[in-house]
């Protein structure tokens, strides 16, 4: 959110702000503002020439209003109807101008913008599908970068379904649109991307355990293979088994072979789960290494339960070694060892 947020609503220019100013104030798209005027009339209670829109602070407050809604998964129709039985009919009169009153307006009524802008304005929608409620809100509040709406929708849904279900029916699948929505569109989303999933890592880093430890429990070893630098997986799987009083080791990104080996020896773990998110970091040759390998004093040697996580491993699993088909089969799994 702009710093200056505050004076630009206690001292709008020529009797208000323009729609990319509020745009930019807001971390919207000028387009989704033009939108909600016209469709739902969530738009200003004054236009300078009778054309071009001027956003006063009432009108900004509605806004703000609308993006809260909208951050929470609720349909934007139904966001502005709350808003709209909400404020005064002063701050959104009207339904806003019609096609021909907007220059330049194309087939879909969107006004024509310079080159330079659409080059710059906010990315659309993230394809969720018939997800979750919660889904369309974090994903609406990822793509207009607004971290504190990341931050309470990601703490609320922790809350409200558990860990594994929010991993596995709300935070993985607003991950994998991004991520589809990336390679569709060249690096047009990246910042979406890389902000959720910090959001995420540090909503999955604050879980707590909530139970006292397992007496005995396994100690697990949790990392990615080397060259892999994709961790949320592995670090839902950790906040879950920390949540659950299971003893575990996180050593996260690219790990080096000799390093990994060296970790297992000094720290005699049940488990070693090994991610993989593409083939290429996908190495039976590791695995067969660390199945080979034994840690503990002579005599008393141990071994760990080699594991391997990650669609990496389709189709390239090693004889003999346990695949890990989802976080609950994960932690029911490293439950027993």
């Amino acid at each position: 959110m702009d710093p200056t947020g505050d004076l630009l609503l206690e001292t709008p220019v020529d009797g208000g702000l323009t729609t990319g100013a509020v745009a930019r104030l807001l971390g919207v798209a000028p387009t989704t503002l033009r939108s909600w005027d016209r469709r739902y009339g969530i738009g200003p209670a004054a236009r300078q020439d009778g054309r071009h829109r001027r956003w006063t602070g009432a009108d900004i407050a509605a806004l703000r209003h609308m993006c809260a809604l909208t951050s929470t998964g609720l349909p934007p129709a139904e966001a502005a109807r709350t808003v709209l039985a909400g404020t005064s009919g002063a701050a959104t009169t009207g339904t806003g101008p019609s096609r021909a009153e907007e220059p330049g307006a194309g087939a879909s009524g969107v006004p024509a913008e310079p080159r330079s802008a659409r080059a710059s304005r906010a990315p659309g929608p993230l394809p969720v599908g018939r997800a979750r409620q919660e889904c369309r809100g974090l994903a609406r509040a990822a793509v207009r970068l607004d971290a504190p709406a990341l931050d309470e929708l990601l703490t609320a849904v922790l809350d409200r379904y558990g860990l594994p279900a929010a991993w596995d029916e709300v935070m993985m699948p607003v991950l994998h649109a991004v991520g589809r929505k990336w390679d569709t569109a060249g690096e047009r989303y990246i910042e979406v991307e890389h902000l959720l999933s910090w959001h995420v890592s540090g909503a999955l880093r604050g879980v707590t355990a909530a139970r006292t430890p397992t007496p005995g429990a396994g100690l697990a070893l949790l990392a990615c293979a080397p060259g892999e630098t994709h961790t949320l997986a592995l670090e839902a799987l950790a906040a879950t088994l920390t949540q659950q009083g299971l003893p575990v080791r996180m050593f996260g990104a690219a790990v080096p072979a000799g390093a990994l080996e060296d970790a297992i020896r000094r720290t005699g773990p049940a488990a070693v789960v090994l991610w993989a998110q593409s083939r290429r970091t996908a190495s039976p040759a590791l695995v067969a290494r660390l199945d080979a390998l034994e840690w503990g004093v002579r005599g008393a040697r141990g071994r760990p339960v080699v594991c391997v996580a990650g669609p990496g491993w389709a189709g390239r699993q090693p004889p003999g070694v346990r695949h890990l088909s989802g976080l609950a089969d994960a932690v029911d799994t490293l439950a027993t060892l």
